[in-house]
């Protein structure tokens, strides 16, 4: 399995080797041992959720309240989509910056997104299916949302496929009102929460 970390500090990017034969494939995108070693600690599973997308579908960008936090470990089991991370850490150096991973059902790649980190994904071809992996379970009071269309943060969206989003993140607010309302995490107490994992 390949590891790399992307240009926000503790999201990382895992590539995992697939085997193909005339049964057909396997492939492992969670490896606890590879995990452990490129992040620093285990990731404890609270929960595991599996969403169903049509071409133009984006989701997020959804993070909850650190801490506790959500961190996410997901791929793309069937389909494709550009899944995007957005440091909403107010305080971080990378604070506003945004990074991109191309998932698919070919490589079988995962992207772990850690606390304290926005998240979300667009896909990119109809019924395209995502995994995560979920170190809590969902706490809709912890819940937050900024909207993935927000002009400041000029996201990575594919211009050639008109955006269609739930109720909520269409009228989710922009990272700046976010941040205005107290609806952000601080780097602090994300780092201090990393500290503790």
């Amino acid at each position: 399995m390949q590891v790399r970390e992307l240009s926000i500090a503790g999201v990382f990017e895992f590539s995992p080797q697939s085997f193909e034969d005339n049964r057909g494939l396997f492939s492992a995108p969670f490896q606890g041992d590879m995990f452990e070693k490129a992040v620093g600690h285990a990731l404890r599973v609270g929960q595991t959720n599996h969403s169903v997308s049509r071409r133009g579908v984006i989701r997020g960008i959804h993070f909850a309240d650190t801490p506790p936090g959500q961190a996410k470990y997901v791929y793309c089991p069937r389909g494709s989509m550009l899944d995007v991370v957005v440091d909403i850490r107010v305080g971080s150096p990378t604070f506003g910056q945004w990074d991109s991973a191309f998932l698919d059902a070919k490589s079988y790649r995962a992207l772990y997104v850690p606390e304290g980190i926005g998240h979300g994904f667009v896909a990119l071809e109809d019924d395209t299916a995502m995994s995560y992996l979920c170190s809590t379970g969902y706490n809709p009071g912890r819940e937050h949302g900024i909207t993935p269309l927000d002009p400041a943060l000029n996201l990575p969206w594919p211009a050639n496929i008109e955006p269609i989003l739930s109720e909520k993140d269409a009228k989710a607010p922009t990272l700046a009102e976010a941040q205005t309302a107290g609806l952000l995490p601080t780097y602090e107490a994300c780092l201090e929460h990393y500290r503790s994992l």
